[in-house]
């Protein structure tokens, strides 16, 4: 599986989402669709994209009892999108059940992959908010070993943890990775952030890549400087 730049579409419609695809004529990049459009637009959003060519990572997070996870990925799984996620701290109970709601019939899936921690948390964060005393990394890794035994394709993580979690759950387990900006760009939120050469030098499998792209004076442009920087 070659390395994809896979573009954020977080905008709060299907107007302003179609918009922004558009521009891209001829190509057809790998999109996110994450909790603010499909919320305000449904799984309609997702069906009109799909229908356009694009691959889809259905980014919302699931996190409830394995029961609920189960079925709410079944009922993803009619989507036909490309990637879904869930949050690893659900336990390895949770992340079972959702690859089993997320396979069909004649054995098909997307790939599952599992959040580890959030890009805007931070070691103090984790520690004095969510009482986890063990280092970020441990933490991390913890967790994506937990998703590899539990049969996930990879995890969600900061491009600075991607090269930990090739060592410690193999090459071919995924790595998907936010909190990339250019080296010229702003933060924003994010805490644990690199730009795309550092992603691939990394061992970063995907990028996610949101206002970087989206916020350009021109969206295209920066979208083939990613992928220029990211994939070569």
């Amino acid at each position: 599986m070659g390395k994809d730049v896979i573009i954020a579409c977080d905008f709060p419609s299907k107007e302003a989402t179609l918009g922004f695809l558009d521009k891209f004529t001829g190509r057809k990049p790998y999109v996110k669709i994450g909790m603010e459009l499909f919320y305000s637009e449904g799984p309609a959003i997702v069906k009109e994209i799909k229908e356009r060519g694009h691959q889809i990572f259905l980014d919302l997070k699931l996190h409830d009892i394995p029961n609920t996870v189960e079925k709410a990925m079944a009922a993803l799984s009619k989507l036909d999108v490309d990637m879904c996620n869930l949050h690893a701290a659900g336990t390895k109970d949770m992340m079972e059940a959702a690859l089993r709601g997320l396979t069909r019939e004649d054995g098909s899936r997307p790939l599952l992959i599992a959040v580890t921690q959030l890009t805007s948390t931070s070691q103090e964060r984790m520690q004095q908010e969510l009482l986890i005393d063990a280092p970020l990394d441990e933490v991390v890794t913890k967790y994506a070993q937990n998703a590899l035994s539990a049969g996930l394709d990879g995890v969600v993580c900061s491009p600075l943890e991607a090269g930990k979690i090739h060592e410690a759950c193999g090459k071919n387990f995924l790595t998907v990775t936010p909190g990339v900006r250019f080296a010229d760009g702003d933060k924003g939120d994010q805490v644990r952030v690199t730009t795309p050469e550092k992603a691939k030098e990394l061992g970063s499998d995907y990028i996610v890549v949101g206002r970087p792209i989206t916020k350009a004076d021109d969206p295209v442009a920066a979208y083939e400087r990613v992928c220029r920087e990211f994939i070569g």
